[in-house]
């Protein structure tokens, strides 16, 4: 199959934004991480949240993505965990479609596979952005788990974590391992989602509700009525989604149960009402989880005020992307600018593991300094 221009326009359009923001947006205010991480945090929260809004303009600006979603809705500004069915691998960047209307960008962190962390530009700003990254091996990541949540209660900056609880996405392969789970745990074989694996999410719930930072989690069900881009692949062979179907339902946290096991309980509960939500979705015609496709609670965001953002974010990022290769050519202080900071980017990974590190690191330094004085 042919590489299609669209695709390559996308993910290029994306890398460069990625890249040039890290560096030029990003990287004068990292010495800011040294002094106080948490107006570090709450910097360069938003300056992450601008580039968010790129990959939602050019879906549904200029590739014509439709996005339908129903349900409950988020209350703008509120600390949750949010899960959601891992379809295709992409799940995590269309969410943003729907977090641009009814949530803030800003206030989104991910969990995703440590790997990624390396990316020049995107792994930069995941970096940056003090995005969760884990080995999938729980022995690993549950100490590394407990210290970025731990920070995050300790700075009382409003938190809203994504997590897949099915640790990957659907495909053939994976559909075989979770029937080869359900069968060793008598368990149901179900068709649309794989089975939860709700360790690391019952372990987030427990240790936000304790340090009171959280106030919900909001439970999403996404799906695809007429393509399914599955892979990155796709997305560069010109496949992206024509419509993309998201269904919220939010739970407040005071309605949770109290116990682990309860709340493994409660999560394997969700995937059922999930594979039968989505039985119903792509057996129905019209596609659509509600037939009205109105949600019960109305976006914080106007369309009109989501439309002029879109706008503005092609508007910003094509002229920074230009104004980059512009300095680029011009401007031999830039290149040099440009440079210095790629090798500060590649080697704090190498030495540190990342500068979500080092951002933890300054915030224990500092904390023990403010006890240290406390005690004299």
């Amino acid at each position: 199959m042919a590489v299609s221009v669209r695709g390559l326009f996308f993910i290029m359009a994306l890398f460069l934004g990625s890249f040039f923001g890290s560096i030029v947006m990003l990287g004068p205010v990292l010495p800011l991480m040294l002094l106080s991480p948490a107006w570090y945090r709450w910097l360069t929260d938003r300056i992450v949240a601008t580039w968010l809004t790129l990959p939602v303009s050019l879906l549904e600006l200029v590739f014509g993505v439709k996005v339908v979603i129903t349900g409950d809705g988020f209350i703008p500004g509120e600390r949750s965990v949010i899960i959601m069915n891992h379809r295709t691998r992409l799940d995590w960047m269309f969410l943003w479609c729907c977090l641009l209307r009814y949530s803030y960008l800003r206030l989104e962190k991910i969990c995703l596979k440590a790997a990624l962390k390396a990316l020049p530009g995107f792994g930069w700003a995941m970096q940056v952005a003090c995005f969760v990254f884990i080995q999938r091996r729980w022995e690993m990541d549950k100490a590394h788990l407990e210290n970025m949540l731990d920070y995050f209660c300790d700075i009382r900056e409003p938190l809203q974590l994504l997590l897949f609880p099915e640790g990957t996405d659907l495909t053939e392969n994976t559909k075989a391992k979770s029937d080869a789970f359900a069968a060793q745990n008598n368990l149901p074989k179900m068709e649309y989602v794989l089975h939860p694996r709700s360790t690391g999410f019952t372990f987030i719930v427990d240790k936000l509700r304790k340090g009171d930072n959280l106030d919900a989690v909001h439970d999403i069900t996404v799906a695809y009525p007429k393509n399914i881009p599955q892979t990155e692949r796709h997305l560069v062979l010109g496949e992206f989604p024509r419509e993309i179907h998201f269904h919220v339902r939010r739970y407040p946290v005071s309605l949770l149960p109290s116990s682990s096991t309860e709340l493994e309980s409660w999560c394997r509960e969700r995937w059922a009402e999930k594979e039968s939500r989505l039985r119903d979705f792509y057996s129905g015609q019209p596609r659509g989880f509600d037939r009205d496709g109105v949600a019960r609670v109305p976006p914080c965001k106007s369309e009109l005020r989501v439309g002029l953002i879109k706008a503005a974010s092609l508007v910003y990022w094509s002229g920074f992307i230009a104004f980059c290769f512009a300095g680029l050519w011009l401007w031999p202080s830039f290149r040099l600018y440009v440079l210095v900071m790629t090798v500060v980017f590649t080697v704090q990974q190498k030495l540190a593991g990342g500068l979500e590190l080092i951002e933890m690191a300054c915030h224990r330094y500092w904390k023990e300094k403010v006890q240290e004085r406390k005690i004299q």
